[in-house]
C-alpha cells in the first residue's frame, strides 16, 4: 500500500507521542512497587483503557475481522460475554486481590494454597506467554505488516520490537499503562473509520446485510456448530473468559496498580464498556470486507481488514489507521514484556532470593525484560515456519489449559476448605488432559478408537466446560481427603467469600458504577436480542 507524506506523518507523530510518554514515565520506575505497579496510583480510565488495549492485539485485528469475514457475527460472543466477566471481576475478584495485598496471580494463590500452586503457575504464565502470546503477536502483525505497509514482516517486527521493548525496559508498567491510554484512543478512532468509510463503500447497512447469508446476523447458532454452538458460548466461554479476565497476570496487573478498589472497579466497568466495540470496530469491517470482495476474502479471510485499508481510505486517514494497527502490536508485546518480567521477578527469583532488595529486584526486573526482547527477536527467523494452521493451535494451548486454573481460582473463593494438595493435584492433572487434547486434536486424522476420536474432536468450548466440572470435582474430591482442621491455611478465612460478602461489597461500591454496571449489561442483552 502506498502512503502518502501525510500518512508517514501521522504515523511519525504516534512514534513521538509514546516516546514522550515512554520518557517522563521512566523517571517514576524507580522502586518494585513503581515499576511493577505503576506506583499503584493508577485512575479508573487509564485502567480501564490499558486492560482494553492489552486485550486488543494483532490477533484481534486479524482473528476477529476473518473470523466475521467467513462465519459472521457469532464470533463476537467472546467480546461481549467479556462485559460481565469484567464486572465481576471488579465485584468479586478484585477486592479480594487487594485485601490479600499481591503483586501477581501466582502471589495470591500461594496465600491461599501453597508454594507449589505459585511456582507451577509461574511457571507455566511465563512459558505460555513466550511461546503463545509473543509468536502469536508476531505473526498475525507481521500479516498487517505486510499487507498494509508493504514491508517485509520479518524487518517490521524487529523495528517494533525493539521500540516497544525500550519504552518497557525503561519505564516498566507505568510506560506500558500510559502508552495504552493513547494506543486506545488510536486503535479506537482508526477502526471506527474503517467501519464508517467501508459501509459507506458497501453503499450501507441495510445493502450490506442484502449482501450477505441472513445467518451471519445471527449470533445464537445451534448445538452442532463446529465453531460456535450456543452450548458452548453459555458454559464453556465463561470459564476461558474468567481465566483470563480475572487471573491471567497479563490482564489482572492493570487493576493491582489501581489507586485503590473503587478506582479498580471503575477501570473493569470502563473496560467493560469499551469491550462493546470490537463487534463493530472489528468483525463488522470482515463482514464488510467479505460484501466488497467475495472472491478473495473466501480464500483468504484474515485479509479482510488490510483489503479495506488498502482499498477504501482516503490520504492522511490511511495513516492514523495504521498507527492505530501499530498501537495494538506494541501494546501487546509491551504487556507480554512486563508481565513476563514481573512473575519472573517476583514469583521465582525473589522466592528463592528472599533478601534480595529493592534494587536488586529493579535490576532483575529490567534484565528479565531485555532477555525477552531477545526471545521475541530470535522467535522472528521462525515465522515463516507458521502456518495458518499452526497459528491456531498455538492459540489454543491457552485454552486447554484455562479450565482447571479458572477453578482453582473459584473453587479458592468459594470453597473454605480446598487444599493445597487438591489445588496442584488439580492444576497438573488438568495441565496433562489439556495437552492430550492438543496432541490428539493435530492428529485426529490418524485416530480410529471412537472414544479418543471424541475426545480428540469435541468442540473446544464444550471440552472447557467439561475439564472445568471435572476440576472442580477433583478438587472437592481430593480436599475432603486431605482437609484436617489444625492445618488450615490461616489466610482462608479472609479469601474465601460467602454471599453476605458479595452483597456488602455491591451495596458499599460507588452508585454510579452500579448504574453504569447495569447499563452495559443491558446493551450486551439488546445486541443479543437484536442479532438473535
Amino acid at each position: 500500500m502506498d502512503l502518502s507524506s501525510l500518512d508517514y506523518i501521522v504515523v511519525i507523530l504516534y512514534f513521538l507521542i509514546i516516546s514522550v510518554i515512554a520518557y517522563f514515565s521512566s523517571k517514576k520506575a524507580n522502586s518494585v512497587k513503581n515499576y511493577f505497579l505503576a506506583g499503584r496510583d493508577v485512575g479508573f480510565f487509564a485502567v480501564g483503557a490499558s486492560l482494553f488495549a492489552s486485550n486488543i492485539g494483532s490477533e484481534h485485528l486479524v482473528g476477529l475481522a476473518g473470523s466475521g469475514a467467513s462465519s459472521g457475527l457469532a464470533v463476537a460472543h467472546f467480546e461481549l460475554l467479556a462485559v460481565f466477566i469484567l464486572i465481576i471481576l471488579g465485584y468479586i475478584f478484585a477486592p479480594f486481590y487487594f485485601k490479600a495485598n499481591v503483586y501477581t496471580m501466582p502471589e495470591y494463590l500461594e496465600k491461599r494454597y501453597s508454594k507449589a500452586s505459585r511456582i507451577y503457575l509461574s511457571s507455566v504464565s511465563i512459558i505460555g506467554y513466550v511461546l503463545t502470546k509473543i509468536s502469536v503477536t508476531l505473526f498475525a502483525g507481521g500479516i498487517i505488516l505486510n499487507a498494509v505497509l508493504g514491508v517485509d514482516p520479518l524487518i517490521g517486527s524487529l523495528l517494533l520490537i525493539l521500540f516497544t521493548g525500550i519504552y518497557t525496559i525503561l519505564g516498566g508498567l507505568n510506560s506500558v499503562i500510559y502508552t495504552e491510554v493513547i494506543q486506545t484512543v488510536l486503535m479506537i478512532l482508526g477502526s471506527f473509520l474503517v467501519l464508517l468509510f467501508g459501509l459507506n463503500a458497501v453503499g450501507g447497512y441495510h445493502e450490506l446485510v442484502s449482501k450477505l447469508p441472513h445467518d451471519y446476523f445471527s449470533m445464537w447458532k445451534g448445538i452442532d456448530h463446529p465453531e460456535f454452538p450456543f452450548t458452548g458460548i453459555l458454559l464453556g466461554a465463561p470459564i476461558l473468559g474468567i481465566w483470563y479476565w480475572c487471573t491471567d497476570q497479563y490482564i489482572v496487573q492493570r487493576v493491582l496498580a489501581a489507586k485503590d478498589i473503587e478506582q479498580a472497579r471503575g477501570g473493569t466497568i470502563f473496560a467493560a464498556f469499551l469491550k462493546i466495540l470490537p463487534l463493530f470496530i472489528f468483525v463488522f469491517p470482515g463482514l464488510i470486507a467479505y460484501a466488497l470482495y467475495p472472491e478473495i476474502v473466501k480464500q483468504q479471510p484474515d485479509k479482510a481488514l488490510p483489503l479495506l485499508i488498502i482499498n477504501i481510505l482516503p490520504i492522511g486517514v490511511k495513516g492514523l489507521v495504521v498507527a492505530g494497527f501499530l498501537a495494538a502490536l506494541m501494546s501487546s508485546l509491551a504487556s507480554t514484556f512486563n508481565s513476563c518480567s514481573t512473575l519472573l521477578t517476583l514469583d521465582i527469583y525473589k522466592l528463592f532470593k528472599k533478601d534480595a532488595n529493592e534494587k536488586e529486584l529493579l535490576i532483575f526486573g529490567k534484565v528479565t525484560t531485555v532477555l525477552l526482547v531477545f526471545l521475541g527477536i530470535l522467535w522472528i527467523p521462525m515465522m515463516k515456519y507458521i502456518s495458518s494452521k499452526m497459528y491456531v493451535y498455538l492459540q489454543s494451548v491457552q485454552a486447554y489449559i484455562a479450565p482447571p486454573i479458572a477453578a482453582v481460582f473459584i473453587m479458592g473463593l468459594i470453597y473454605k476448605k480446598a487444599t493445597p494438595t487438591a489445588s496442584i493435584f488439580t492444576l497438573i492433572s488438568g495441565f496433562i488432559l489439556g495437552m492430550l487434547r492438543l496432541i490428539l486434536e493435530i492428529n485426529k486424522e490418524h485416530i480410529n478408537i471412537h472414544f479418543i476420536k471424541i475426545f480428540a474432536t469435541i468442540n473446544f468450548l464444550h471440552f472447557a466446560f467439561l475439564l472445568f466440572c471435572f476440576s472442580c470435582m477433583l478438587i472437592i474430591i481430593i480436599s475432603l481427603l486431605t482437609y484436617r482442621k489444625e492445618n488450615e491455611n490461616p489466610y482462608v478465612k479472609e479469601l474465601t467469600i460467602d454471599k453476605e460478602t458479595i452483597i456488602n461489597e455491591i451495596l458499599k461500591s460507588n452508585i454510579y458504577h452500579k448504574i453504569f454496571a447495569f447499563i452495559a449489561m443491558f446493551i450486551v442483552f439488546a445486541i443479543w436480542y437484536i442479532y438473535r
